[in-house]
């Protein structure tokens, strides 16, 4: 079931469409999906990946702040983030973001602490324009790049081609923590 968070943000693409006057299928087109899945994200009826969010913030000049928080972000010299208290966004019961830029405004990237709760679901594999990066913080994951499966562990990170098809989950039947950088 998709929460209260979901549906704001899907509100918020539907109000950026309809400002940028493009239709729903100009908008899938932006994003690499199809009009039936992009009305079903901005619908809020299924979960938005962060990498639909990069994809329409990189394509529409907007802030992907404005998109997931509903503010614009303010400062320009710096932004800290101390331990515990970037801005936190639930997907889902299972997959939690934590920016740690939010506030600094025209970013080249955008990090994020992501805790993910083990489950046997597949992995959901999406793509986006750019690099990522990924350092595990606690636990362990699998991490699926392109077909590849590997196995991170707590200290190994990875740096790889977003526009490839990639997804992850938490392995060892424990919660996983890392640092992801999208660039």
């Amino acid at each position: 079931m998709v929460n209260e968070q979901i549906k704001q943000i899907a509100m918020r693409m539907k109000g950026l469409r309809e400002d940028l006057e493009m239709s729903v299928e100009q908008m899938a087109n932006i994003c690499a999906v199809s009009a039936a899945e992009y009305t079903a994200y901005e619908s809020g009826e299924k979960d938005i990946p962060v990498s639909i969010l990069h994809c329409i913030s990189q394509k529409c000049d907007i802030e992907m702040t404005a998109l997931l928080f509903g503010e614009n972000p303010h400062m320009r010299t710096y932004y800290l983030t101390r331990k515990g208290e970037g801005t936190a966004m639930e997907r889902t019961k299972a997959y939690k973001y934590q920016s740690l830029a939010a506030g600094f405004i025209d970013r080249k990237a955008d990090p994020f602490v992501v805790a993910v709760e083990p489950n046997n679901d597949p992995i959901h594999l999406n793509s986006h324009p750019g690099q990522e990066f990924n350092m595990v913080l606690e636990g362990s994951m699998l991490l699926s790049i392109n077909g590849k499966e590997l196995t991170l562990n707590e200290g190994d990170s990875i740096y790889f081609d977003s526009n490839k098809l990639h997804g992850m989950k938490a392995l060892n039947n424990k919660p996983v923590k890392f640092l992801a950088i999208i660039l």
